[in-house]
């Protein structure tokens, strides 16, 4: 079994797998990492046996606490800080690769290993939403990186004291009918034309290309856009999966 923890930035997420097989997953507030000692008891939500890891990756955006490397010291096994200087699978074009966020990497790795040999477009909609290409040859090209539905949403409320704060959630017509369904269809709008813009100009330029879609934010426009995208809400786990297996076998 392989323990993969991905902490972004306003939570810790644990993956179990065995082989490729995702067996089951927590999420944790917070970046203390206080899911690792339930998990070695046995105690961690979904998780009713204890785990024993035989490696572990860990992927994270932001600077751990002393409490998170002193939970991170309880396993006994291989620990992997992915890292820019983590091999992987895939050659990196980006001119800062140190500066390349590990989820972004890790969610391209992801995309390849299910279809290898494809030009592959990975749109990751979390706090950010970042559109990432991965050429046929296996280079990783670079990306780009805009607000995610939540951030664009409050920039609205911060910026135009005269406009309302409105949430993700509720009705979402074509054309809003007041100020707060205007201002959801908006941006929720402009995200869907914002993805079918870059599907459809990557599409122009790579016939073969590939969709990948993730992330944290709902997407209750995925379906409108006919374009042969794969959703995988567990693709950066399967990517980062799939680096800890690398490393193993080239060692």
């Amino acid at each position: 079994m392989k323990l993969i923890i991905d902490i972004g930035n306003t939570a810790s997420k644990f993956f179990l797998f065995e082989g490729d097989q995702l067996r089951g997953h927590v999420i944790e507030q917070g970046h203390t990492l206080e899911c690792i000692p339930l998990l070695l008891q046995g105690r961690a939500s979904g998780f009713p046996q204890p785990v024993n890891p035989e490696a572990v990756i860990i992927s994270s955006v932001v600077d751990l606490t002393a409490e998170a490397e002193a939970n991170i010291q309880l396993f006994h096994c291989s620990v992997v800080r992915f890292s820019s200087l983590t091999p992987v699978p895939l050659r990196i074009g980006y001119r800062t690769p140190a500066t390349l966020g590990t989820d972004r990497l890790a969610a391209a790795v992801g995309a390849w290993a299910a279809h290898p040999g494809r030009p592959l477009l990975v749109i990751d909609a979390g706090s950010c939403i970042t559109f990432d290409f991965v050429d046929a040859s296996g280079v990783y090209v670079g990306g780009n990186i805009a607000p995610g539905l939540h951030a664009r949403l409050r920039a609205i409320d911060d910026y135009f004291p005269r406009l309302p704060r409105v949430e993700a959630e509720g009705d979402t017509p074509e054309l809003g009918y007041d100020t707060e369904t205007a201002i959801r269809a908006g941006v929720i709008e402009g995200m869907r034309h914002e993805i079918e813009g870059y599907i459809y100009h990557f599409k122009a330029k790579y016939p073969q290309l590939l969709v990948f879609l993730t992330g944290g934010d709902e997407f209750n426009f995925v379906d409108t856009i006919k374009s042969g995208i794969f959703a995988d809400d567990f693709l950066v786990p399967r990517g980062l999966n799939y680096i800890l297996g690398y490393i193993r076998a080239s060692k």
